[in-house]
């Protein structure tokens, strides 16, 4: 995974910068070069002038030409590199990402050692904090490959060294460092999540998340505690170990938690971590079944996420949680029409084997409960229905709570990675009510994202809770701008976007709107009450099942 590309800044005016290449770049319609590109344009005798009075250049978002001076000089460089920013009003950070993501591309195809460019969009009244990291972010993201198990003569090219970012207006540079240094914390997370969903299931076992996040844990300083199976048999999990026990690969609870200075609050994170799903006995054809590596992308980016928040020392507790498993289709696998008991107390009828991730979250929900969270985030590449509904350019969004609901939307804008709010209303709960349990696993395919959320959201009474379905933005299969080929660090930027810009909310409790009307499965502090033998029976059965042993 190793990115070697270093980002830098540097005071003064890029036109005499030299080297390898010098990148600048053009709003579509302008037909004078102005600022920094009308100096290097100026340097190297007008060149620039001239690919945009030929029409050779647009300035379209993307676009790229690359020239070679003929002047000579101290100052030219070997290669002049122009960017297209598209239309002056509508750049912002996105835009800057994916303008990083094409530069490095573009550098990495001429085998350049180093380059220098400027803040792009900098003189459009944009705040040049967030445009300096989207920059970062996009070199970063853009520069990242998967070629670990390529052989040396199909490794990807690694000559480039060094960006550096000129600004030749002083007072700048502070504002321009904070965002570069921000980017860079984000960069880096996405691309460690990218690392665990690309790598085979043969080598990216439970085994090996766990030890990703406790290396992690060592080198940024947060604590994980990994559970097995027969502690969780302890905890009365059997919703998770139903879906554990068809495998031969030991299944691991991993808990990671942040203690920042002061804390602002609580947010728990918690991932869907399968390793590889089969379907289990409901077993899932076979065209592209090569891709369910990736259905541990949750668990990824909640780890990931943990990553951003210790190495930046927000002022939270953050609490991540993975369950991580296999979904396979073993002798001692469970099988549509069984029955598990949750550690929360709550009965599940099964389906369908395939729709395994509500089962392990169900587990995971409950648990954050002892943490008093004030808010509470799940991610998990979930459900083919979100796929069909949102396609592949935004994430699923759902939940018990207006403003959490609110806050996660922002974060999604912000960061360039967007999720949409699906409705969660009463009516998605009854569907997935059971005969013969509290609640059933699938409510077939109409609205299967939805009533997937309406699952989860019975395992989430009393705290603000928000879902994050993941499904359709985990990975892409063609190569853009700053996402290469493969995984995708799907929920990093908007998970830590909402991190950063936390503040506890006010009053207790999840508050209802217009996009939820989700009630509890029972709904009286007397029925609470009274389930509680039903809990202890539950962990007291699991044990004596043997839950997760075969």
């Amino acid at each position: 995974m190793e990115v070697n590309v270093n980002v830098t800044a540097k005071s003064g005016n890029i036109a005499q910068a030299g080297g390898p290449a010098v990148a600048v770049n053009l709003y579509s319609g302008v037909k004078q070069p102005a600022g920094a590109t009308k100096a290097v344009d100026e340097t190297i005798g007008g060149m620039i002038s001239r690919a945009i009075a030929s029409g050779d250049f647009k300035g379209e978002l993307e676009e790229v030409h690359v020239l070679y001076p003929a002047v000579s000089g101290r100052n030219t460089p070997e290669r002049v590199i122009l960017l297209g920013l598209g239309k002056k009003e509508n750049f912002d950070s996105e835009s800057a990402r994916r303008v990083g993501g094409v530069l490095v591309n573009t550098l990495r195809k001429l085998k350049v050692k180093s380059a220098a460019t400027v803040v792009h969009g900098g003189d459009n009244g944009k705040n040049v904090t967030d445009l300096a990291r989207g920059l970062t972010e996009g070199i970063l993201m853009g520069a990242y490959r998967y070629d670990n198990y390529l052989s040396d003569g199909r490794k990807t090219d690694r000559v480039l060294q060094e960006v550096t970012i000129y600004e030749k207006d002083a007072p700048k540079m502070r504002a321009i460092k904070a965002g570069m240094d921000h980017g860079r914390s984000v960069a880096e997370s996405v691309n460690e999540a990218r690392e665990l969903g690309n790598t085979p299931s043969n080598i990216c076992t439970p085994t090996h998340i766990a030890k990703t996040a406790e290396r992690l844990g060592r080198e940024y300083g947060f604590k994980v505690t990994v559970m097995d199976a027969t502690e969780c048999e302890r905890l009365g999990m059997g919703s998770f170990l139903g879906v554990a026990k068809g495998s031969d690969e030991p299944c691991k609870f991993i808990v990671m938690e942040y203690n920042g200075r002061q804390p602002k609050g609580t947010v728990c994170l918690v991932g869907k971590g399968i390793t590889f799903d089969t379907g289990g006995i409901s077993i899932k054809p076979a065209d592209q079944m090569d891709q369910m590596k990736f259905d541990m992308c949750g668990a990824a980016a909640v780890i990931a996420s943990m990553r951003f928040a210790a190495e930046r020392k927000l002022p939270l507790k953050v609490v991540g949680i993975a369950a991580a498993t296999e979904n396979m289709p073993g002798g001692h696998a469970y099988k549509p029409g069984d029955i598990l008991e949750s550690s929360a107390g709550v009965t599940i009828e099964v389906l369908n084997t395939d729709a395994e991730g509500r089962l392990i979250l169900a587990d995971s929900l409950a648990y954050a409960r002892r943490y008093n969270p004030d808010a509470v985030v799940d991610i998990a590449t979930l459900t083919g229905a979100c796929v069909i509904a949102l396609g592949t350019h935004c994430a699923g969004l759902m939940g018990n709570d207006e403003w959490l609901l609110d806050r996660l939307s922002d974060a999604g804008y912000s960061s360039g990675e967007r999720v949409w709010p699906l409705p969660l209303w009463t009516e998605y709960r009854e569907m997935v009510r059971s005969e013969v349990a509290d609640i059933k696993n699938t409510a077939g395919r109409p609205g299967g994202a939805i009533t997937a959320g309406a699952f989860l959201g019975a395992f989430t009474n009393g705290y603000r809770w928000c879902h994050l379905d993941i499904a359709g933005t985990m990975l892409v299969e063609r190569a853009r701008n700053y996402q290469p080929l493969g995984g995708t660090g799907a929920g990093v930027r908007v998970l830590t976007e909402f991190l950063t810009n936390w503040r506890k909310p006010s009053g207790k409790g999840p508050q209802p709107g217009r996009r939820t009307s989700l009630g509890p499965v029972r709904e009286t502090p007397a029925a609470k009450e009274a389930r509680k033998p039903q809990r202890e029976g539950a962990k007291a059965r699991n044990v004596a099942r043997g839950r997760g042993r075969r």
